[in-house]
């Protein structure tokens, strides 16, 4: 959905991409071009995610008319980047939530984060065998 019309395109090296311009809202909502760039992450989240049900145009409007106030909104994020002290522990967790499903014999892919997840390891994984046929069996 497109409610208020912010929906663009961006053509960067040959290839398209949408985006929801918040330019666009600067008429009707003059106060969305002061906001701080966090809120505005928020609100072009919310456009995004717009499907007229959980994020309507009602919703949309109430955020945009007052920007100020404190709104509670949904949030969901196009993609996770957790760094190993994070990451790691969220790791340990899905394979217990997938490990409790599997023992009740259902499938346990259906356990998945909702969002895209990248783990970043910079240096809390220590290897002491690699690159041999056998590093396997010597853990």
């Amino acid at each position: 959905m497109n409610s208020f019309g912010t929906l663009d395109k961006l053509v960067i090296n040959e290839i398209e991409y949408d985006f929801h311009n918040l330019r666009k809202l600067d008429t009707q909502f003059p106060k969305i071009s002061k906001l701080p760039k966090s809120k505005k992450v928020l609100i072009e989240n919310l456009l995004r995610l717009e499907d007229g049900l959980n994020i309507n145009k009602d919703l949309l409007f109430k955020i945009l008319q007052n920007p100020d106030l404190n709104h509670e909104i949904f949030f969901l994020p196009a993609r996770v980047l957790m760094q190993d002290f994070t990451g790691v522990p969220a790791v340990a967790d899905l394979a217990a939530m997938r490990n409790a499903v599997a023992k009740q014999n259902k499938n346990p892919s259906v356990v998945n984060p909702l969002s895209q997840v990248d783990l970043v390891i910079d240096h809390s994984v220590m290897v002491d065998y690699f690159a041999t046929p056998d590093s396997f069996q010597k853990m």
